[in-house]
């Protein structure tokens, strides 16, 4: 490492900060953090067991259902540990290298969460194209979609951690006001010109997050088109019911989604302790209360997993 007026050139290491204005008080707020994160932990890992266990779930849903307690779990943990080593065991360091691989861990694991969400399409299918759902979502299809959701954010994610390493060589500070490496926090350490990183930045986010909102939102439109002209009322709510839940993890994860990254944009507006708090809710809330959503909502869930625990409680 060197320093060149002022400004450091490529350091070895970084220090995460935390969250700003709230030092004093991060080992209580590392509580309720550490909590979700076990809850998480063991609701998806739950959820995951149900749908690999019981062969009737092994349908194109809850397929991807079972892609989405994975990514959950592979989300939370990309950057919880390291939090919670920041706010108790004061071990704020990372290695610069490390903290690029942990960028493409919790940029690509979130495009992959918000590509699972597209599931919709297979609610769209199903509703719209009930007689042919089961020739239309094949194994191999789901495969495919399955493989694309995966492959599309760790490749995007890749020229943003190459701008950085190739292309940006002083920094201000060493010092990450964040608990993880986010992609904006490290660009804005820099002390040289980061237009190409800030719209690259702002580019990926709409191929991936984008895109898989415009297709939702889409879908659902079609849906309740489909729905509304649907005769029976009973079928009506069953078709509700079946996309209840899927809505309520598309508001809560696009919401805090479209907060976390407007207000990289407009920061000088929002306190950087709301903002740095409200962008680990956005990682970390998701994986919370998914299982809570499916498995209450998801009456084959719900039925297996009492199916699971009665046969353990009587052995």
């Amino acid at each position: 490492m060197f320093i060149t007026n002022g400004s450091v050139f490529m350091p070895s290491v970084l220090t995460f900060i935390g969250i700003p204005g709230l030092e004093s008080v991060q080992c209580w707020i590392g509580i309720p953090f550490c909590a979700m994160y076990i809850i998480a932990l063991i609701g998806n890992s739950l959820l995951f067991i149900i749908i690999k266990s019981e062969h009737r779930l092994h349908q194109p849903m809850y397929i991807f259902l079972a892609m989405l307690a994975a990514t959950d779990i592979a989300v939370s943990t990309s950057f919880v540990p390291k939090m919670l080593g920041v706010f108790w065991f004061h071990l704020p360091e990372i290695y610069f290298d490390a903290c690029l691989i942990q960028m493409w861990l919790i940029h690509t694991f979130q495009g992959i969460e918000s590509g699972v969400l597209a599931m919709a399409l297979d609610r769209f299918v199903a509703i719209y194209y009930s007689l042919r759902h089961t020739t239309i979502f094949t194994n191999q299809l789901v495969t495919y979609i399955g493989a694309s959701m995966t492959l599309q954010p760790a490749i995007l994610v890749i020229p943003c951690l190459l701008l950085i390493k190739c292309c940006l060589k002083l920094y201000r500070t060493k010092l990450i006001s964040h608990t993880y490496c986010e992609h904006m926090a490290l660009v804005k350490l820099a002390a040289e010109d980061v237009y190409i990183n800030k719209f690259y930045g702002l580019l990926g986010a709409f191929i991936v997050s984008g895109f898989d909102f415009i297709v939702i939102t889409l879908s659902y439109i079609q849906i309740f088109i489909t729905v509304f002209h649907l005769p029976q009322k009973e079928a009506h709510l069953k078709a509700f019911n079946t996309c209840i839940p899927h809505i309520c993890v598309f508001f809560q994860f696009y919401l805090l989604a479209f907060f976390s990254f407007f207000s990289h944009r407009s920061g000088s507006y929002i306190p950087s302790y709301i903002h740095i708090t409200l962008s680990n809710l956005y990682l970390l809330v998701p994986p919370f209360l998914n299982p809570f959503v499916y498995g209450v909502k998801t009456k084959q869930i719900r039925d297996q997993a009492v199916k699971i625990f009665c046969s353990k409680g009587q052995t």
